[in-house]
């Protein structure tokens, strides 16, 4: 039963890694189609498609617009080869079923105030993916290309143990739906990158329901971005996002620490975060050497309102609150269930998910301030 039992995990192991390439294949493919039309380069686009494939695109004056890749490469040479041209993509979904596959991406172009949704079928061919056809809509969007990174957790217990934990869903609904409403793009990197645990989920919540049944922003917590994958330069705040997972690798991950520091320092951006996301800020030093939150007033999930009987509280790495106040932090909080935030500078934080979308209020405020 033993042998049995290890040869189905090993197979369960090996279908899953396969299922993962398949899907970095798919991403590679959209990704050259990404980058060889927001930078003018036509042999990078060629790598993503089929040489015959076709795109099915509108035009006024005809019912359908088919038009050959061959064609559509030469619209890219008119500009400056690798010079950025003001579209911005990325993928929204993938489908895979065997060696077919569909995929979803969002091109902004924010100077015209215009978004479209390009719909990719993709076929794997002598072991490659490529694009055999596109097509695409546009419509009038307010999106404006400025981009915010949530910093979110991969750990499923907590610490050693068998308790489960994740990362709170309303504090990344709330956030993320204050952000997107104005226009802000939002995207999740985690220390493995790929699928995050999901708690406190609370179906009866109107917001939360519409979030959870949303392909594409459900499509975006089973594959956050790896810290590598990460170009900070294209980011104006970070935001830490809270729940029992955030104790545990995201306060320690160097990369990403490194990701919100150059955000933080080079980009004069927003370091932020929310109830035990604050957890990541803790262990922050500026390029001076001292702790980011030396002398700042900071918010989080305060120790006193921990279960400190519970057993998930013997599992907790460090206090919040307390390493915060060691590092010369004053840290800040009120009533239970009450929204608090912080901001001080250009590091706002909020003490539970009541304060999540006050959080994000404030760090557009401060972007939109500097403008």
């Amino acid at each position: 039963m033993k042998k049995m039992f290890l040869s189905l995990l090993l197979v369960l192991q090996a279908a899953l890694l396969f299922a993962q390439s398949e899907q970095a294949a798919v991403q590679k493919s959209i990704g050259n189609y990404l980058k060889g039309t927001s930078y003018n380069l036509p042999d990078t686009i060629a790598k993503a498609f089929y040489p015959e494939a076709n795109l099915f695109l509108s035009h006024k004056e005809k019912p359908m617009w088919i038009v050959p890749v061959a064609e559509y490469m030469q619209w890219f040479k008119k500009g400056e080869q690798g010079a950025f041209n003001g579209r911005m993509g990325r993928i929204i979904s993938i489908e895979i079923y065997n060696d077919i596959a569909i995929a979803k991406a969002e091109i902004l172009i924010p100077e015209r105030k215009q978004e479209f949704m390009d719909m990719f079928l993709l076929k794997k061919i002598q072991g490659e993916w490529k694009i055999i056809s596109k097509s695409a809509s546009s419509m009038p969007s307010n999106k404006s290309g400025r981009r915010i990174l949530f910093m979110v957790a991969n750990a499923h217990f907590y610490g050693k143990s068998t308790i489960p934990t994740g990362n709170s869903f309303s504090e990344i609904v709330n956030a993320y739906h204050t952000f997107t409403t104005e226009g802000y793009t939002v995207d999740f990197v985690s220390p493995e990158g790929g699928s995050i645990p999901l708690a406190y989920i609370n179906t009866s919540d109107t917001l939360q329901k519409k979030y959870l049944y949303d392909q594409g922003f459900m499509y975006a917590m089973a594959h956050t971005q790896k810290p590598a994958e990460i170009d900070y330069r294209n980011y104006k705040a970070v935001h830490y996002i809270g729940g029992g997972s955030a104790m545990y690798e995201v306060p320690e991950n160097k990369e990403i620490q490194d990701i919100a520091l150059k955000v933080y320092e080079e980009n004069k951006g927003i370091i932020s975060s929310v109830c035990h996301g604050t957890a990541g800020i803790a262990h922050l030093k500026t390029k001076d050497g001292k702790y980011l939150v030396e002398g700042k007033r900071i918010s989080g999930y305060p120790d006193v309102y921990e279960k400190q009987d519970g057993e998930y509280f013997k599992h907790f790495p460090f206090l919040i609150q307390k390493t915060i106040e060691e590092r010369g932090g004053t840290f800040k909080f009120s009533a239970r269930n009450v929204s608090h935030v912080e901001a001080d500078g250009r590091i706002i934080t909020g003490q539970n998910f009541q304060s999540s979308s006050g959080v994000a209020k404030k760090i557009i405020q401060l972007i939109e301030n500097a403008q």
